[in-house]
């Protein structure tokens, strides 16, 4: 992703919507541009160039890109931009729709081609035709300088891109391609930048993380990555998304072992019942699943389980829900992230038999409901405990600080309030006394 030097030099500000997978594509598309000789600024007024990087993988991400682009294009009628480029998933998915239905967009890069943003940039201001790119998912590279735009205290690594589940509700593979591991040598020179720079937690990201390695030698690789990340000087090392059938001893055996790696796992399963599980082409049954949980808690202590839910999948009745709300209460996961089915154009799942739209949104409800309780408990049973926390910020209006423990993911996860007798600089750690909750979240003391 090097950039090219150009005569002329332009404004461009990013707006970066969806996962974090997205966020490190955006990241990349900064660093070309400015390599370019480019300027990045914040703030799209006043910008040559806006770039809105598109989430395509639900409807609702779809609305939320086109409310994005729509809020540009009232800046461009206004004067204030002059051109507009589209990128990625919703660009690659809908391409023809985007450049029939909204003239104010000025050009598209699909998701192989993330590495043409200043080549785009400059055909789009020197009024060629309206760019077009559409590069192989499959094969477009995944590296690349980055300027980071999360917090300068955690960082992502993408380790992989695509992915090869093909679970019959999700348009993934056909926007992202199939799934291709990054070099472990690549990585880890990645990774120690990023440790140079000062980064404390380090986020390793992917579709399916816990495939890292099988598709350049059949083999799971990625407990001996883990293990080569935590000599690096990284605090944390969380892990997001871990698929339960690839999850092998030797992993569970390298998480409970190296210090750094968080107890936190994130197993999206969307489901418990088995029927739906099938339909949907997961690979686990409930019995797995459950078999799975319980060896986890066992072997990694102190161990906090994040999951996805979807109510109103295929299948689903009243005895399926009370079932997946009953799998809730026996495996007690601490986090869950729960969504209403959305019949994807072009999925399996879209052309089966399911609820409307407002009944799966009722269910999602109920399920939420249930996962309240669960996550009042734990909190409750932490009262009197010392956490260690990474301090994030001061919230002049409380008059509290706030952070997370290894238990909070950022972005994804509340976080734990505290009062502190003096200012506590953002991206230090410190040890927490919890002694209360607020609206779900816990709060607490500096310790002594």
């Amino acid at each position: 992703m090097k950039g090219r030097k150009t005569t002329l030099q332009y404004r461009v500000a990013f707006i970066s919507l969806g996962c974090a997978k997205n966020q490190v594509n955006c990241e990349q598309m900064m660093a070309a541009v400015t390599a370019a000789g480019h300027t990045v600024q914040a703030d799209p007024a006043g910008a040559d160039v806006a770039v809105v990087n598109t989430c395509g993988f639900l409807q609702s991400a779809c609305e939320e890109a086109i409310d994005n682009i729509l809020e540009m294009a009232a800046l461009k009628q206004a004067g204030q931009i002059k051109k507009i480029l589209v990128t990625g998933c919703m660009a690659q998915r809908y391409k023809t729709d985007i450049l029939s239905e909204l003239p104010e967009v000025d050009g598209i890069l699909g998701t192989g081609s993330y590495g043409d943003i200043a080549a785009a940039i400059d055909e789009v201001m020197t009024g060629e035709e309206r760019p077009c790119r559409l590069g192989n998912i499959h094969t477009c590279p995944q590296g690349g300088p980055r300027i980071l735009s999360t917090p300068p205290w955690y960082a992502y690594l993408r380790i992989a891109e695509g992915c090869d589940n093909h679970c019959a509700y999700c348009v993934i593979p056909s926007l992202r391609g199939k799934y291709r591991s990054r070099p472990m040598d690549e990585l880890l020179a990645e990774a120690a930048e990023l440790a140079d720079a000062g980064v404390r937690e380090l986020l390793v990201i992917a579709q399916d993380i816990t495939r890292y390695g099988t598709d350049f030698n059949g083999e799971h690789q990625l407990a001996a990555l883990l293990r080569e990340l935590c000599k690096l000087d990284f605090h944390w090392v969380r892990l997001h998304y871990l698929y339960p059938d690839e999850i092998t001893d030797e992993l569970i055996d390298t998480i409970a072992a190296e210090p750094k790696i968080v107890k936190y796992l994130d197993i999206p399963i969307q489901h418990c019942n088995d029927a739906i599980l099938k339909a949907m082409n997961r690979r686990d049954t409930k019995a797995e699943l459950l078999a799975l949980f319980e060896k986890l808690r066992a072997r990694i202590p102190g161990l906090v389980l994040r999951t996805s839910l979807i109510t109103g999948l295929p299948g689903e009745g009243e005895a399926e829900l009370e079932e997946l709300c009953d799998f809730l209460r026996e495996t007690r996961i601490e986090r869950a992230g729960v969504f209403p089915f959305s019949p994807e154009e072009g999925t399996r799942a879209a052309q089966m038999d399911h609820v409307d739209t407002e009944e799966a949104r009722r269910r999602a409800e109920l399920v939420v409901d249930v996962q309240s309780d669960i996550i009042d408990d734990y909190n409750e049973s932490l009262l009197g405990e010392e956490r260690e926390v990474l301090c994030e910020g001061f919230d002049g209006q409380a008059q509290m600080c706030y952070g997370r423990s290894y238990a909070e993911s950022p972005d994804i996860d509340g976080r734990i309030w505290f009062t502190a007798g003096e200012e506590v600089e953002p991206g230090t750690f410190v040890t927490v006394r919890l002694t209360g909750t607020m609206d779900g979240e816990l709060t607490g003391e500096l310790a002594e």
